[in-house]
């Protein structure tokens, strides 16, 4: 049990292989057309998008990370972003539940040593979905022949009740910080489904129960050294792509609902501004973030993390801008309960408290003091 070589019995057919950085950004769109259909209904009902999630595992947009070293694609990360706040604008949710599945991969990619790496990037590249949580203090860890014995509690995180693959942070005696690689459908984990926020409403957010769950050594990775590593960064870039995605929703319906448009083109301006420099701040970051991921030194690693810092709060503002723009101009043509118009502020106001945002600002002006 916790082994890297007990894999959860596959519930969909493997996925298909995405070859090009033009066919990645061509599935992504056209997955989601499909899942903006029923997105609305999702939200108000809380039907969580099992279905949805299998289509984009089989799509093998999934798996657009693993690297070339393991038979991947490796898309930019500018590209990645843009991927994310595409599905996101479709389904914020579903964007969130990427966001997470693309972090702990990247994580994986930094930490793992080879055998791990080839192991869990194989489960990737047929389909399987990971995400990364940690856990909680007051966890019971004791050795236990080639590895340990767990009992205790993640912190909720984005994706589990999707996930084949937790990515769980812990703190091993004496203080070594590390990441635990845990089989979804281990007899001796519990995913608890007790997410309820009033936006992210099917993000699969869920806490993980371990119960004297078994970790072999083989499963574990030693956490990175740096203090800015580019898992950290990249989690804050998509988190801008899936706040970069409800912007663009809010704006979209705003075009539908919205009357004389003549009378507010200035504020349609100010509005479309924003999406538009909200989108090059990511680009702006992912390259900075490829530059670091293959050089991977603490000057190239600072810099990427307060571009990507730079990014997330940007677009988070961008988020909840647009969505109050949408009842601000559109008015009572966008205030019927049928139309869920809300949910994109509900969305972007639930993804900005999962930032940090005054911490970040003060190690932003700490970096920058630094550089002048």
């Amino acid at each position: 049990m916790g082994t890297i070589s007990q894999f959860r019995d596959r519930l969909r057919p493997p996925a298909q292989r995405i070859e090009s950085e033009e066919a990645a950004i061509s599935t992504a769109r056209d997955l989601a057309t499909a899942f903006r259909r029923e997105a609305s209904e999702r939200d108000i009902n809380r039907i969580l998008p099992f279905a949805e999630l299998d289509a984009l595992s089989i799509s093998g947009l999934t798996a657009i990370t693993v690297p070339p070293d393991h038979e991947g694609l490796d898309v930019p990360n500018a590209l990645l972003a843009e991927i994310v706040a595409i599905i996101a604008e479709a389904d914020a949710s579903i964007g969130e539940t990427l966001e997470n599945h693309f972090s702990a991969l990247e994580t994986l990619r930094i930490q793992a040593g080879e055998d791990l790496k080839a192991s869990l990037f194989a489960r990737a590249l047929l389909g399987d979905r990971f995400a990364s949580a940690t856990f909680a203090e007051g966890c019971e860890v004791t050795d236990e022949g080639p590895g340990y014995r767990l009992s205790g509690r993640t912190r909720q995180a984005a994706g589990i009740l999707y996930a084949d693959w937790i990515a769980a942070a812990l703190t091993l005696p004496p203080g070594r910080p590390v990441t635990l690689y845990l089989t979804g459908s281990d007899e001796d984990l519990q995913v608890v489904d007790d997410w309820d926020g009033f936006g992210q409403r099917t993000n699969g957010s869920a806490t993980t129960i371990a119960g004297a769950l078994h970790v072999n050594t083989a499963a574990i990775a030693p956490a990175s050294s740096f203090g800015y590593s580019t898992g950290m960064s990249l989690r804050l870039l998509l988190k801008a792509g899936v706040s970069l995605g409800i912007a663009r929703a809010a704006w979209a319906d705003l075009m539908t609902a919205i009357g004389d448009r003549a009378a507010v083109l200035s504020h349609l301006g100010k509005h479309a501004v924003g999406i538009e420099a909200t989108a090059a701040a990511l680009e702006r970051a992912g390259r900075k973030l490829d530059f670091a991921q293959v050089n991977p030194v603490e000057a190239a690693m600072a810099d990427a993390h307060f571009s990507a810092s730079a990014a997330a709060i940007i677009a988070g503002d961008t988020a909840l801008a647009a969505a109050n723009a949408l009842f601000e101009l559109a008015g009572q043509a966008s205030a019927g309960i049928g139309l869920n118009l809300d949910r994109h502020w509900r969305n972007a106001r639930i993804h900005a408290l999962s930032l940090p945002r005054d911490r970040m600002l003060r190690s932003a002006g700490e970096y920058m003091s630094k550089q002048a």
